[in-house]
């Protein structure tokens, strides 16, 4: 198999450009081969057993299963994190929410020990894992509702050496847990990717994603696409401290419509940011 015989079969799925890209991914992490070894032909070169599995990586491809699943890694904000069917994949706009983050929270790096962060929705780690090696001054906790996500999360802060304390949470009954309220204001960022893409979205989405990805971590019912932010956003309310910021990755189609909500709650200073496609993606919003 030549390295072009092998991205030319993913052009079914993917246009040239990602399909090269996918195939040289595979290469490098799973075969070590660099780009240097494959531009001299290295692909043909490997061994009978190494073959046997290239081609099996291949078929799935083909499939549609996506290469994060396969190969076990995503890249993410220049680290790998691992990840199983039981994790969303980590996206380029999740990273810039992090980058977001740190960049809105770097004054605070001269603070004393008490800068808390809690990530709602952890999946795979990558949110948490990240600002607690980011920002390692703050205290990282992290919920989410599956077990199986925690435990793949676990394993990546300690592959990556990050301390943050997780803990099996469910975001939609955490604004009526009274024992989550009674402590008071303990926050100084509250942080979630939850789920927000509507059922009638799934038309529109790409197949792979639909077939593949945990649909707990993607959909909300048509009737009520901010179930959600509603929940978090009433409990943060409750625990973030004076000043204290809610971020949010949010649904571009419901923007406008979130930042209402969050202004009938007595939030203020709410904004909407856009990511790197300029789509409304992030919203920051202050408890008074």
């Amino acid at each position: 198999m030549t390295y072009e015989a092998l991205w030319h079969r993913l052009t079914s799925l993917y246009g040239a450009g990602e399909a090269k890209a996918i195939v040289r991914w595979v290469l490098d992490v799973r075969f070590g081969l660099s780009w240097t070894d494959v531009l001299c032909g290295k692909v043909t070169e490997l061994s009978a057993n190494d073959q046997t599995e290239l081609e099996k990586i291949m078929q799935r491809l083909e499939n549609g299963e996506p290469v994060q699943y396969i190969i076990g890694v995503a890249d993410f904000c220049e680290r790998q994190f691992h990840v199983t069917p039981d994790v969303l994949i980590p996206r380029p706009e999740t990273a810039e929410l992090c980058r977001l983050i740190v960049r809105e929270t770097e004054v605070r790096k001269q603070e004393p020990e008490d800068f808390t962060i809690l990530d709602i929705g952890t999946g795979s780690g990558c949110i948490a894992i990240t600002l607690a090696l980011e920002m390692p001054y703050a205290k990282v906790t992290a919920w989410d509702i599956s077990n199986d996500a925690l435990s793949i999360a676990a394993q990546n802060a300690q592959a990556l050496g990050a301390v943050v304390t997780f803990e099996h949470r469910d975001a939609l009954c955490i604004s009526t847990e009274s024992s989550l309220l009674t402590s008071g204001s303990r926050y100084d960022i509250i942080v979630s990717n939850p789920p927000y893409i509507c059922e009638k979205e799934k038309s529109a989405m790409e197949q792979n994603v639909l077939e593949h990805e945990p649909h707990l971590a993607l959909f909300v019912p048509d009737n009520d696409p901010l179930l959600f932010y509603r929940a978090i956003a009433r409990y943060a309310i409750s625990t973030l401290k004076p000043q204290g910021c809610l971020f949010f990755e949010i649904n571009p189609l419901y923007a406008t419509d979130l930042a209402h909500l969050l202004g009938k709650m007595s939030y203020h200073d709410t904004k909407i940011l856009n990511d790197q496609f300029d789509k409304p993606r992030f919203l920051k919003a202050t408890k008074i």
